[in-house]
């Protein structure tokens, strides 16, 4: 007998659309059914195979039908409903959880991706009356965290963690060697290469991370740093670069599954301000790429002691760990790269995620689980 289960996601713009195959994934060879539903975007079928659910089905709204009520989006939703007994929901950012909420009689667990969701006075409203079918998840402890501040009067035992995480064997197959990385990407041979991925935006602070290399590229002559990204602080990035002098030594470009590159550079460097989570880490420690990375947020529970960890902002920390991270002999960078592994296999993969899902404290989900098995 089938059970099923909505999976409510707002659109499938990276990584959002992993993000659904992840939860789809938590239910891989069991007799649960995810009907996935996207509130936003055309129907695409590499969405559809990437996500790999029982159905997909895109609503195709515009961002601007988003705002306000949503009535149409409930009433979509409703309809939905009415062709399948959910069990539950899984509702990815908050106006899914919102929408979500509006279904009688069906818990809901509310996955949250960003800080300060619940910043608002009527979010934070909503959330208490929904209190007794609404069961939080952040992607990160620092997300959760975020979470039970703002929710003081929301059942502590109601908002849990559960990490984001990779396919990592199918990735790993994914990722080209650094010889043919170089190759597809026209990088050099003998060229120390520091790379960095992610939108050009604030939270980014790419702008540190430039300023850092001005500093360390005095030392390595042969180094490069390059940026891989699209955002609102393109020009200004760029003429930070001029500024510095770097028009040679640092290039922000774009490339299309730049994950599957990874292996051609040889240092990682993120950056944020404050990172939710960090997908990015995960591919980086997949392609055994040595990190460094900032320690507030999500990122730095992803990384520990696997890499090289600074205070977000600190450019002086950030040079020394980047000539640091140059200077290490072999044995170091192998140590680093197995502990990069062993923290990927205990903590992001898709089976360790399924094992904590179900022993996650929610009474309702205990229940439906144990009913189905």
């Amino acid at each position: 007998m089938a059970h099923y289960i909505l999976q409510l996601c707002h659109g499938y713009d990276a990584p959002f659309g992993d993000v659904a195959r992840q939860y789809a994934s938590l239910f891989k060879d069991s007799d649960f059914k995810v009907i996935t539903v996207f509130l936003i975007g055309k129907k695409q079928q590499k969405v559809i195979d990437e996500v790999a659910s029982e159905q997909v089905i895109f609503l195709e709204n515009t961002s601007k039908d988003l705002r306000g009520l949503k009535r149409k989006q409930i009433q979509q939703i409703k309809v939905i409903a009415r062709n399948y007994k959910f069990e539950f929901v899984i509702a990815h950012r908050y106006k899914s959880v919102f929408i979500a909420c509006h279904l009688k009689a069906i818990n809901v667990i509310g996955v949250h991706h960003a800080f300060d969701d619940y910043k608002r006075l009527s979010r934070r409203f909503f959330a208490w009356r929904n209190k007794n079918k609404l069961f939080l998840l952040g992607v990160s402890n620092a997300i959760r965290d975020n979470l039970r501040h703002f929710l003081r009067y929301f059942p502590e035992q109601q908002i849990q963690t559960l990490y984001n995480r990779i396919d990592l064997d199918g990735l790993q197959k994914q990722q080209l060697s650094r010889t043919q990385s170089r190759k597809e990407l026209s990088l050099e041979e003998n060229i120390y290469y520091y790379v960095n991925i992610g939108r050009l935006h604030p939270d980014k602070d790419q702008a540190t991370l430039i300023k850092a290399f001005a500093n360390v590229v005095k030392q390595q002559a042969d180094a490069q740093l390059i940026i891989y990204g699209k955002g609102r602080l393109e020009q200004s990035l760029r003429q930070l670069v001029i500024e510095l002098k770097l028009e040679k030594k640092v290039f922000i470009s774009s490339k299309p599954h730049i994950a599957h590159y990874l292996k051609a550079f040889d240092c990682f460097v993120l950056s944020s301000d404050y990172e939710p989570f960090g997908m990015v880490l995960l591919e980086a420690m997949a392609a055994e790429l040595p990190v460094i990375s900032t320690r507030e947020g999500g990122a730095g529970e992803v990384v520990m002691d696997s890499g090289l960890l600074f205070k977000r902002g600190d450019t002086e920390q950030l040079v020394k760990h980047m000539l640091a991270i140059r200077n290490r002999d072999e044995q170091l960078l192998q140590n680093l790269k197995q502990k990069m592994q062993t923290r990927l296999k205990q903590e992001f993969t898709d089976s360790v995620a399924r094992e904590k899902f179900r022993q996650l404290p929610f009474p309702f989900l205990k229940q439906v689980l144990n009913a189905a098995s």
